[in-house]
């Protein structure tokens, strides 16, 4: 009986050995004017974020992290309803009773207590700034002719932290809307196929609205060396490439 205990207690051990390794996300820091900006990658479309002491997850998605055991959200941003955007049971592990959600107008039936932003609106929440911009395909279609994210449905956001401007800009391709943004510090744009953007179209909008810092996200198996590549010599767009598969 004994050696049975010691055995689950090591199996238990192993298992948590495991988790904590599989939580071992990489994380930047951007200084802002109101002290440091701390990003971290969970991975996917996945992206946690904390700032003057509040923690602000994006689009939770159970596949990539064990969220219950991630500090809970004060604000939480959804871009869409897809399912590996809103996955309700990786949500609601990190709720609290005064969790404030920001979804998409796609998001209203499976969150009816979020604030829902349409496209070109304008909130601050929790002294955050937040500006929900299109998020949708207009290349891309599925093989009825639909799109995979029809205009509307969707939202990218740019959050403001301190004098620091943070666009994520969901699943969408590089819509006119984006191309027209200014003044962004840190991008993060997607790029899978057949999604949202193919490396070329990447480096297009990166080149119009000339991000400070872009990170590609939620990019499956796209090689992530094409972007850079694209990007060689672009004075004053850093790329940065991290675990975001």
């Amino acid at each position: 009986m004994g050696k049975i205990v010691i055995s689950l207690c090591f199996l238990v051990l192993g298992l948590a050995g495991f988790t904590a390794a599989r939580q071992k996300f990489e994380k930047d820091v951007v200084p802002t004017a109101k002290g440091d900006l701390e990003i971290t990658f969970l991975g996917h479309g996945s992206l946690m974020m904390t700032f003057g002491g509040k923690t602000i997850h994006i689009d939770p998605y159970g596949e990539v992290a064990d969220y219950a055991s991630l500090p809970k959200a004060d604000l939480v941003l959804v871009t869409h309803e897809h399912f590996d955007h809103l996955d309700p049971k990786a949500l609601q592990a990190i709720l609290k009773p005064d969790t404030t959600v920001v979804a998409s107008k796609a998001c209203i039936v499976e969150l009816p207590k979020a604030i829902i932003l349409a496209n070109g609106d304008t909130r601050t929440v929790l002294g955050l700034p937040i500006q929900a911009v299109p998020a949708c395909n207009i290349a891309h279609k599925r093989p009825d002719g639909n799109p995979f994210h029809p205009k509307g449905s969707g939202n990218g956001y740019i959050v403001t932290f301190g004098d620091k401007r943070v666009y994520i800009a969901g699943d969408t391709e590089n819509t006119p809307e984006m191309k027209a943004l200014k003044a962004i510090d840190v991008a993060f744009l997607p790029m899978n196929l057949p999604y949202t953007m193919t490396p070329e179209m990447v480096a297009d909008a990166a080149r119009a609205f000339r991000p400070r810092v872009l990170y590609p996200y939620h990019y499956g198996e796209t090689d992530t060396s094409q972007l850079v590549t694209l990007l060689q010599g672009e004075k004053g767009i850093e790329v940065r490439i991290r675990r975001m598969r």
